[in-house]
């Protein structure tokens, strides 16, 4: 039997049929997708092998009480207690008491419906997802620049006919390497590659030009390519005038950043400037941010630097060129559109519009009065936990924050001392420890539904195998606890039934699914009103502000939240490798993947390295303000000399990170912050 569907992993989303084996297994093969021409990258390839990983949860667990450990118990006892703790805590504190914690990898019938759970069933406010740390600042910045944000507003496909691409921030050879075969396509057609990153990574190695900036120096490098665009006149002036809104302010803002200036803050040499500019400023082109330019507590208003480059450049809203944002997790686009982040509500709808908020009522049955308002973002929601009017209780459904969030140990702390915790997830990852209750959860290959990709483009995720016995769907666990709080309709556990009223409650708003056919995805972009048509490329007659014009933002370079120092005189940044995902909850427990990359690392430049006697593969210690982690080192070139790099996907790793937010989008500064590096004893 053979079951066409999609990659588990990145918002790529690569097209995979999984082969039913004799033996009951599943086996991958690649198939011809938009997105991924026949590719897969190795995680794809044995993305089957996490379904029968050893030690998956195939029971409910439960603890007596904080220092019993978790045993086996039944379904409906689990529930239960679920349901009793919820009542116990909204009774003692209030509908907010409760708090929800998601995940972008969840499908869109999951986020949905765990929107409307947190809103309708528990009345809380009190609802974030993991998404907030991946995407957030490039979707503030979308949505004031274009009055809408949607990671690609073109199809990927698009980008093989660029004249040239520039990637800020991005290593999408390891992080999404089917991608990069347009990136050759392009390059084969004679268009080129630039790339901005503090590494030379995979992707900048196969770069035409690589700009090496000085971590946190982002939004300086764009607003100075700005600077040289208008001084070398390759800024569309016909375009800016009649398309856009605020040029005058960010002309004038622009004009401090000479190249001479923004060499000495990026580090980046003035004749590369010069190229990069030029190359830039001819026909057919792109700019692309992702995680490197985006998780800064600057993010919204770097993200908005890079924008405001391609509207000078007049490309966004054109066909063959345009600025997009490189979206990392799988659902991290439709997992924000329906309703898991604090601020919205299914359709990219805002909580605090009267209008979206009396549309939404409407199809679930409610008063618009009784929908809570906007609650806490995520890391914020985190770290209230268990604190005076903050959650006393949590209900984390496709996350690991035990390991994924900033400063990590402090999240930890508070996951331990929160009155209720209950995690629904496949294995027992590292916040499964903290647990009361955990939930066993269908994987990818073992039930249906819809994801929506980097591109904006709705996919069906097919059934190939039933899931084990003793496992149930996130959606038939958010009906039965809703069951038992008193909602026995409105929470149907069959993903068509939910995409339907998905449809109905995104109907009108910027995210419209309501045209969307369930059965026939695939070539479904949103917007895609009922009796309209998909939208793969937007803003080719205008943007969605009232006026049709986008915006220009003025911004100006600041540093980063915390600069190196005599204590700690060196940049740590985290990142990706090609084997792992995420907080590694399940690649590590793919024996193939773990035993490429087995732990996280220490990359240091061999002259940094020298300076503290430390050899290849030694332990070394690295330490910020707010831990120390102890890794082997690993000797590069490709990085520069003050900087060091670590993957993020192991336990540890996020203790470090600073958690200073970006004050419009409340993402976390991942990416930089000052570290001592150092031979461990």
């Amino acid at each position: 039997m053979r079951t066409d569907t999609h990659c588990p992993y990145c918002a790529l989303q690569c097209g995979m049929t999984l082969v039913r084996q004799p033996a009951g297994t599943l086996a991958v093969e690649a198939r011809q997708f938009a997105t991924n021409a026949g590719g897969l990258c190795q995680k794809g390839w044995t993305a089957a092998e996490l379904l029968d990983t050893p030690d998956r949860v195939r029971t409910p667990l439960m603890r007596a009480d904080r220092d019993a450990p978790l045993r086996p118990v039944s379904w409906a006892a689990a529930l239960d207690r679920v349901a009793f703790e919820i009542r116990r805590l909204q009774h003692a504190y209030g509908p907010d008491a409760v708090a929800v914690f998601g995940g972008g990898g969840l499908t869109n019938e999951k986020a949905y419906l765990l929107g409307k759970f947190a809103r309708v069933a528990l009345r809380t406010a009190q609802i974030d997802y993991n998404g907030r740390f991946c995407m957030s600042s490039a979707a503030a910045a979308g949505n004031r620049a274009f009055g809408v944000d949607r990671g690609l507003p073109f199809p990927l496909s698009d980008l093989a006919g660029a004249g040239a691409v520039l990637l800020a921030g991005g290593n999408l050879a390891e992080t999404m390497p089917p991608l990069t075969r347009h990136f050759a396509t392009l390059r084969q057609r004679g268009g080129v590659l630039i790339v901005a990153d503090p590494r030379r990574t995979a992707t900048a190695r196969l770069a035409d030009l690589h700009l090496q900036l000085t971590p946190g120096s982002d939004l300086a490098l764009a607003n100075g390519l700005l600077h040289l665009a208008i001084r070398a006149g390759h800024v569309d002036q016909a375009y800016v005038a009649t398309r856009t809104a605020g040029w005058e302010a960010v002309r004038g803002a622009v004009a401090e950043y000479w190249p001479e200036r923004v060499e000495r803050l990026t580090g980046v040499a003035v004749p590369l400037l010069h190229r990069a500019a030029d190359l830039l400023g001819g026909p057919g082109g792109y700019v692309l941010t992702g995680r490197g330019a985006e998780q800064h507590a600057s993010g919204t208003d770097t993200v908005s630097a890079w924008i405001n480059l391609a509207l000078a450049l007049g490309l966004p809203g054109r066909v063959g060129s345009g600025y997009g944002c490189v979206t990392g997790q799988g659902n991290g686009q439709g997992g924000r559109e329906h309703g898991q982040k604090a601020d919205q509500l299914p359709g990219y709808r805002r909580i605090d519009d009267p209008a979206a908020r009396a549309h939404v009522a409407a199809v679930w049955g409610v008063d618009a009065d009784s929908l809570p308002g906007p609650g806490r973002s995520a890391y914020e929601l985190l770290s209230a936990l268990g604190t005076e009017g903050g959650p006393k209780g949590l209900l984390v459904f496709g996350s690991n924050p035990a390991v994924s969030a900033p400063r990590a140990s402090g999240i930890r702390q508070r996951l331990s001392t929160v009155d209720f915790l209950m995690v629904a997830d496949f294995v027992r990852s590292e916040t499964c420890e903290y647990a009361d209750v955990v939930l066993p959860t269908a994987q990818w290959a073992e039930e249906d539904g819809t994801m929506t990709n980097l591109e904006g483009r709705i996919l069906r995720r097919r059934r190939a195998i039933q899931p084990p016995e003793g496992v149930r769907t996130d959606l038939a666990i958010l009906s039965a606890l809703a069951a038992r709080l008193g909602h026995v309709t409105g929470f149907p556990a069959f993903p068509e039934t939910v995409f339907d009223e998905l449809r109905a409650a995104s109907a009108g708003g910027p995210a419209d699914y309501s045209g969307v056919d369930y059965h026939q995805p695939g070539e479904a972009f949103w917007p895609y009103p009922a009796g309209g048509a998909a939208t793969p490329r937007l803003f080719l007659d205008s943007f969605a502000h009232p006026d049709g014009l986008a915006r220009f933002v003025p911004v100006r370079h600041r540093p980063a939240a915390e600069e190196p120092c005599a204590d700690y005189p060196v940049y740590l940044t985290t990142g990706r490798v090609l084997q792992h995902y995420q907080s590694g909850a399940q690649t590590r427990r793919v024996p193939a993947l773990a035993r490429a990359v087995p732990e996280a690392y220490v990359e240091l430049h061999p002259q940094l390295a020298a300076t503290h006697a430390i050899r290849d593969g030694q332990p070394v210690r690295l330490t910020t303000r707010r831990g120390t982690l102890t890794a082997p080192a690993r000797l590069s070139e490709a990085i520069r000399l003050d900087t060091v790099f670590v993957p993020f996907h192991f336990p540890g790793v996020n203790d470090l990170t600073n958690p200073a937010l970006d004050p419009t989008s409340r993402m976390p500064e991942f990416k930089v912050c000052a570290a001592r590096v150092e031979a461990s004893p």
